[in-house]
């Protein structure tokens, strides 16, 4: 237990190194102004001192306090070089407060990043929580996220590896249709990744970004009947006994069905099918 108040201050806005400088409550916000303790840096180009030049207060979306929004105010020094080399002036930075051009502070950019790519919540439904817009939760998501995507160590060994299109969007006053590939993990039923288009080139570079011994672990490899897919297989992992997806292999026998049943409509009774008609 704490009983000195600026360690008080530091306990309750949960960073290490800031001075409380002020607390504005109201009753949906509490907004907590605080500058750094970190010692004077030296120039980024030169490698010279620097003086003080400004202060800009910038505004991040933070977590929830006590059931209200929350804001934190950095009170961020901006630098000067007197010695005019290239550098001229920068910004102090303090990562563990907020990501720079970050619009949420560090923790509440992680939060909002396990929320939306964790537990799939929209992007907007999480901004609402936070009270900050779009943009800013998107840029926090991308932030974090692409760290943990571009993680070789994110997923385990695959012995069996699947390939599927799906339609993702139609954009355009055209409505074009914008399709991409799954990459999946089929033994454990894991996305590993999308790529763009319904081609052979995204899955195919996609594995030639794996490693070698990576690549050789798989011994099967699932498809939708597409030749696009088949050459992926066979170029990238000749190995790989290929296996076609049950639904396709139904979609297929039932599309056979189909045209049987219609040929011998014709070839009986000379006419389309109607619904008095036994084949109907």
């Amino acid at each position: 237990m704490s009983v000195d108040p600026t360690r008080m201050c530091e306990l309750l806005v949960g960073l290490p190194d800031v001075n409380v400088l002020a607390v504005t409550d109201t009753e949906q916000l509490v907004r907590v102004m605080v500058e750094t303790r970190q010692p004077r840096p030296v120039c980024t180009g030169c490698g010279g001192p620097v003086t003080a030049k400004d202060r800009a207060d910038v505004e991040h979306a933070d977590l929830p306090s006590f059931g209200r929004r929350a804001v934190l105010v950095w009170r961020k020094r901006r630098w000067g070089c007197p010695s005019r080399c290239g550098a001229a002036s920068f910004t102090e930075i303090a990562p563990a407060i907020a990501g720079p051009r970050q619009r949420l502070t560090d923790r509440a950019g992680r939060w909002a990043t396990i929320q939306v790519g964790r537990r799939g919540r929209p992007v907007s439904d999480v901004a609402g929580e936070l009270g900050a817009s779009w943009d800013a939760v998107m840029d926090a998501v991308v932030a974090y996220g692409q760290v943990l995507v571009d993680d070789p160590a994110r997923f385990a060994d695959v012995e069996a590896l699947g390939l599927d299109e799906t339609l993702q969007c139609k954009i355009g006053c055209w409505r074009r249709q914008v399709w991409s590939t799954q990459i999946v993990d089929v033994g454990r039923g894991q996305l590993l990744d999308v790529v763009e288009g319904r081609n052979a080139t995204g899955p195919a570079e996609w594995l030639d970004d794996q490693s070698e011994q990576w690549r050789a672990n798989i011994a099967w490899g699932a498809l939708d009947l597409s030749g696009p897919y088949r050459k992926v297989f066979d170029t990238m992992l000749p190995d790989a006994v290929q296996v076609a997806d049950p639904f396709h292999v139904h979609n297929i026998a039932q599309q056979r069905l189909d045209e049987c049943r219609r040929r011998v409509q014709n070839d009986t009774l000379g006419h389309r099918g109607r619904k008095d008609d036994p084949l109907y």
